[in-house]
């Protein structure tokens, strides 16, 4: 793959979220979309072969996981991650989201505690709250433009919990956890007996950091669950095709019940497909893939820096999400988002949506070509010039 392989594919009218429901999301069709977590850029050859040989047969009806799906999530654990799992570990989901909410009715009941770490991607917070579970938020702590663990209230809010949502890495503010401070939660989290579910479905773009799985940690695989997905590493996000993990076998029994209970169960005969071809054939892509994104992001860096705007695009560690400082701009939460969508015309989500101490900022999608943020940059530009 060169790095001339990656252009943005114009994706309107295709009914796709980014942009066709743009108009709903912020009230005008005239502005560049940069905002659900999708990337722009067309899913890798393999998987767009394999998904023309499998529509090629005439008949998509009800689809099993074969033993190769089940063959491929191994194999891609072991040799990206060095986690050696078993088959048995592993359940096939609809989705990271429904089986977030599986998980909460799983392994709590109504009032008890769940702690999340904000700002975070919202459907933690509002997953916990309609369960009716008590939220408790342990919120970063935003120093020198990095986000950091506060142990000492993560401790405190653990002791009166009893399920911890980990986002790792961490969207939006692009954080990859470290050894020593996974080992951290690990220790606290067993000494409270609070079972930890864990959103890893940004682990594979994961830039110059290394990416633990927590349940590569063998002290706390009875007491985790998993959650992963090749949507967002692969852009096939729309095929709803995702996986648990789960070491412990009555953990896991609990979570079959409430999946079962759901009715989503069956398979996606095209997102079992895309997912064993990428798994098996996706490497070299990948690896293509973060070279990109990661040009992408010095880019934004760069630019904001070059011209002397009031924003900071923190380090990313991860994901193809920018995580953007605006306080320096002086506006609050409503000016900003207007400033972006009514001035530079800019879609970007409102950080104020990932939670209260989202205020001041904005979270923009690299995951497009270099020609698209060149223009989004120059609009933003421009926008701050005439406003100043």
């Amino acid at each position: 793959m060169k790095q001339s392989d990656f252009k943005a594919i114009d994706r309107s009218g295709t009914y796709t979220t980014k942009y066709d429901d743009a108009i709903k999301k912020f009230g005008t069709s005239d502005l560049m979309p940069l905002w659900v977590a999708d990337m722009d850029l067309a899913s890798p050859p393999c998987v767009q072969e394999a998904m023309k040989q499998r529509a090629a047969h005439p008949l998509y009806g009800y689809t099993v996981y074969p033993p190769r799906y089940y063959d491929a999530i191994q194999n891609w654990m072991k040799k990206r991650f060095d986690w050696e799992i078993k088959q048995e570990w592993i359940v096939p989901c609809y989705g990271v989201v429904p089986s977030m909410n599986f998980a909460i009715e799983a392994y709590t009941s109504k009032g008890d505690g769940v702690v999340i770490q904000s700002p975070i991607y919202p459907p933690f917070a509002s997953s916990v709250k309609r369960k009716k579970r008590q939220l408790y938020d342990n919120v970063l702590l935003y120093k020198n433009g990095k986000y950091e663990i506060d142990f000492e209230d993560f401790e405190a809010k653990i002791k009166k919990s009893k399920l911890f949502l980990l986002c790792s890495p961490h969207n939006p503010t692009g954080r990859v956890w470290d050894e020593n401070e996974l080992n951290r939660i690990i220790e606290i989290c067993l000494e409270n007996k609070v079972l930890i579910v864990a959103d890893e479905i940004h682990a594979d773009i994961v830039y110059e950091k290394t990416h633990h799985i927590l349940g590569s940690f063998e002290k706390i695989q009875e007491h985790c669950v998993i959650l992963n997905a090749p949507s967002k590493t692969f852009n096939v996000a729309g095929l709803n095709t995702s996986y648990a993990i789960i070491p412990d076998d009555r953990l896991r029994r609990r979570f079959h019940v409430r999946q079962d209970k759901s009715g989503i169960t069956n398979g996606n005969p095209f997102g079992i497909e895309a997912l064993m071809t990428a798994y098996e054939e996706g490497d070299v892509w990948l690896d293509a893939l973060k070279k990109y994104l990661s040009a992408n992001i010095v880019f934004i860096k760069e630019f904001m820096e070059t011209h002397d705007l009031p924003i900071k695009a923190l380090p990313a560690e991860a994901t193809y999400l920018l995580w953007l400082d605006c306080q320096e701009m002086g506006l609050d939460q409503k000016e900003l988002v207007d400033f972006f969508v009514s001035d530079a015309k800019l879609g970007l989500n409102d950080g104020q949506s990932f939670g209260k101490t989202g205020a001041g900022f904005m979270r923009l999608n690299i995951g497009t070509s270099r020609e698209v943020l060149e223009e989004a940059m120059q609009r933003l530009l421009k926008a701050y010039k005439e406003k100043k």
